[in-house]
């Protein structure tokens, strides 16, 4: 079985706090019904999502040095917030899913807070499923950990490649599948999913929507749980640090929706960041990459993707063309 410093009630804590958590979300939304969510109200819960991982990371680290020495509680506390900074930054990249996604569909802002949260229960259950896979298979079959150094450095000179053409959703084979055998309403009811007309049951457009964030959900999960495993394969390091990057991913979705299209060179970024933690990967027989310095890596490519573009806006292609 994987190796991990994390001991039966830290487990149950971490769970029970979840559930809590996603607890208080359901209330809320239910309580607020479909409204949209300002700004203000985002950068809130953003904040909050984020103290609250820095806050476990502390608490983590005085438990560490307290009873395992202060050399462990250094690495664990350094290894979670680098995964936590990875994950936090591959979401974004799930962000501009989801625009596109919410804008090919034209779902009302108010409608998008419940997909959300639904995306991020999915995205729970289906990153605790891969970690517990990924944890097991490394452990038994080392050779699995430069099969995922492999993938993503493959991954990461693909979306090098491809960064610039966005996926046609009129062509998603799930998604012609769905129009095909399903009865789908050409309006939305609500936030209802299922409604019966005429005595048959009809599925509105946010079960589509609902499927796609699923699915896209999934696609990012196979390229970020090899990203954490590059930094440690720890599964509890690995679990909570995933978790608390998708937990705040639905609040950053809302603070980052009408300026994602300004961090246009941000893709070129998390791709190099791919193409890094899996060199790190396949490397780690010739040269162990410190965690310290795989953070400071990891921030540098994040931040000057995030600098060049605020610096260098989009060019208009429309306007270059004419000239």
């Amino acid at each position: 079985m994987p190796q991990t410093i994390a001991v039966w009630w830290m487990w149950s804590g971490f769970i029970v706090f979840i559930a809590a958590m996603i607890a208080i979300d359901m209330i809320t939304l239910h309580r607020h019904g479909a409204h949209r969510i300002s700004a203000r109200e985002a950068g809130t819960w953003t904040a909050l999502w984020i103290g609250l991982a820095l806050l476990f990371d502390l608490l983590l680290w005085l438990y560490l040095d307290s009873h395992h020495g202060r050399a462990l509680a250094n690495e664990k506390a350094l290894e979670f917030l680098t995964g936590y900074l990875i994950e936090k930054a591959l979401a974004v990249d799930n962000i501009f899913v989801f625009l596109m996604v919410f804008s090919y569909f034209a779902v009302p802002l108010e409608y998008q807070k419940r997909i959300l949260l639904y995306g991020v229960l999915g995205a729970i259950v289906m990153r605790a499923v891969l970690i517990l896979v990924g944890a097991v298979l490394i452990a038994q079959f080392h050779w699995i950990f430069y099969v995922f150094g492999a993938f993503l450095v493959f991954t990461g000179l693909k979306m090098l490649a491809f960064s610039e053409q966005a996926p046609d959703l009129s062509q998603n084979l799930v998604l012609r599948w769905m129009r095909g055998h399903l009865r789908i309403t050409n309006s939305y009811h609500g936030e209802r999913f299922v409604i019966r007309q005429d005595g048959r049951r009809w599925f509105t457009p946010l079960v589509l929507v609902l499927v796609l964030i699923e699915l896209s959900d999934l696609i990012f999960a196979v390229d970020s749980i090899p990203a954490i495993f590059a930094v440690t394969t720890d599964p509890f390091i690995v679990f909570t640090s995933n978790i608390f990057a998708i937990l705040g991913l639905r609040a950053m979705y809302f603070l980052l929706a009408d300026i994602a299209a300004r961090f246009h060179l941000l893709r070129y970024g998390l791709a190099m960041v791919l193409v890094f933690i899996g060199a790190k990967m396949l490397l780690v027989e010739v040269y162990k990459i410190p965690i310290g310095l795989a953070l400071i890596v990891v921030a540098l490519l994040i931040g000057a993707s995030v600098v060049a573009s605020l610096l260098l806006p989009a060019r208009n292609r429309s306007s270059d063309s004419d000239t």
